[in-house]
């Protein structure tokens, strides 16, 4: 995979410098970056199946590279689709955003930015959502939230045996005051295609110990086929249920 990584970047960039990243997407900071923060990037809508070597080959192939890391759920272990590259020399990084932002991999286009020191206007941006429509993508959740601000990272919680979107998802702003306007106007609000109002909320992390260990079991144990449906659904119900314990709401 990394040759064909290179290779595309290869093709891309003879054109000339890649242009800038779909409006949409996760944005994390500009070129306008401060002097503490040049070396430091975000790299957002990374392939799902993208290694932690080839993240770290593909960025590496601009200059040294002091750390990069490929960010993955602490449950499951899959990626969540960005990462973080620190490099040596500020001129690198700066390479680095003018060659591989905006670059094609597999079916995404990656984004690559500055990324900003955390401050008091940044934290608790993350939002906890459910009720959504089985059919909604991820995409199409982004769309719906985008209005009210910059979308670092999105994610909707799937099932582990049939892939069917639970309903649930998580989305974190920029800001914090545009996480507060997002549950302003769709906390109880029915988006196209829901049968019943949605919920969004603040989430908190998953940082209880006895709330990660459940989830962890659930999430192994689900990953079996059963044999009695009634037996799935009471499976799935627990799991729900652990879900929403695990990531607690604040209200």
């Amino acid at each position: 995979m990394v040759t064909q990584i290179l290779g595309a970047m290869e093709s891309q960039v003879a054109g000339g410098p890649a242009g800038p990243a779909l409006p949409n997407g996760p944005l994390l900071g500009t070129n306008g970056a401060t002097d503490d923060s040049k070396t430091n990037l975000i790299v957002n809508y990374l392939p799902q199946n993208m290694t932690q070597d080839e993240f770290k080959s593909l960025f590496g192939s601009i200059g040294d590279i002091e750390s990069c890391k490929l960010v993955r759920d602490k449950i499951t272990g899959q990626s969540l689709g960005y990462g973080f590259v620190n490099y040596s020399d500020p001129n690198d990084a700066d390479k680095a955003i003018n060659t591989l932002n905006g670059l094609k991999l597999q079916t995404k286009t990656i984004k690559v930015s500055y990324a900003r020191p955390s401050s008091a206007s940044i934290r608790d941006a993350n939002l906890y959502v459910s009720g959504l429509p089985k059919t909604m993508s991820q995409k199409e959740m982004e769309q719906l939230f985008s209005q009210y601000g910059r979308i670092i990272t999105s994610r909707i919680l799937v099932d582990q045996v049939t892939g069917v979107s639970r309903g649930v998802g998580f989305i974190r702003f920029d800001k914090r005051i545009e996480a507060e306007e997002a549950i302003k106007g769709l906390n109880g609000q029915k988006p196209l295609g829901a049968a019943e109002p949605i919920t969004v909320k603040f989430a908190n992390n998953p940082s209880q110990k006895t709330g990660q260990a459940l989830l962890t079991h659930l999430y192994q144990s689900s990953a079996r086929r059963y044999a009695g449906p009634l037996h799935h659904q009471t499976q799935r119900f627990r799991l729900d249920n652990l879900l929403n314990m695990a990531y607690g709401v604040k209200r």
